[in-house]
């Protein structure tokens, strides 16, 4: 009985050792998480909230630019560290992941064909990626329009599938048109990730015609406003 006892008292005493040490964080990541908090906060209230971290291929770039551009008020070496840290390991990774689920627009982004905020559409978002900068657009019909007279390409082009509502690429989706889905601007040219998925929805919305974005002409995008 006292062996009994004694075998349940030392469980329970290296049980609770092994709660308290897994309960405890490594040194170094309890300094990362503070230095993470103080970069965000300092980023919050000196820094222009539009750093488009997606421009830099490194650190040391990303670096050179906020102090080159201005992007942010004068800071001390240590706050800037601090900064750098947050922006490049926490912010810029938090955006990559967001990106790859869906389409990311800011709250003040206009279409430039027909000015509605693009925000309000998260269904039908798309974007073309130039240089220095990006344009939304709250459709594809309304991006081609662009496309097209602009005659600029871009380095990236986005579209919202739409059945599982991820960014995709422009240039390898299949687009459904004249279909009975219409997006913020009427009919619109519905974008798929998989030839499959654009016939079913081809087949069951009355669809006219899958083209890939290379097939697509004026004629096919300035018809659905007819």
């Amino acid at each position: 009985m006292f062996i009994k006892k004694m075998i349940v008292f030392l469980s329970v005493i290296l049980l609770s050792f092994v709660e308290v040490v897994a309960s405890q964080e490594p040194s170094d990541t309890v300094k990362e998480k503070k230095i993470y908090s103080v970069g965000e906060k300092i980023y919050q209230k000196m820094c222009n909230q539009d750093i488009d971290l997606k421009k830099y291929l490194s650190q040391d770039e990303m670096k050179n630019a906020i102090k080159n551009d201005n992007l942010c008020k004068p800071l001390s070496e240590q706050h800037f560290e601090a900064l750098s840290l947050y922006l490049w390991e926490v912010k810029r990774v938090s955006w990559h992941v967001e990106s790859e689920k869906t389409i990311v627009v800011n709250k003040d982004e206009k279409c430039p064909v027909c000015g509605m905020f693009v925000y309000k559409y998260p269904k039908w978002v798309a974007q073309i990626f130039y240089e220095k900068n990006h344009l939304s657009f709250d459709g594809v019909k309304d991006l081609m329009k662009h496309y097209f007279k602009e005659k600029q390409a871009g380095e990236e082009i986005l579209v919202t599938d739409y059945y599982s509502q991820k960014a995709i690429d422009a240039k390898k989706a299949y687009f459904v048109l004249g279909s009975d889905a219409y997006g913020p601007m009427g009919a619109e040219l519905i974008p798929f990730e998989n030839e499959s998925d654009a016939k079913t929805f081809y087949m069951d919305h009355q669809g006219k015609k899958i083209v890939l974005f290379k097939d697509i002409t004026p004629k096919d995008v300035f018809k659905l406003d007819e």
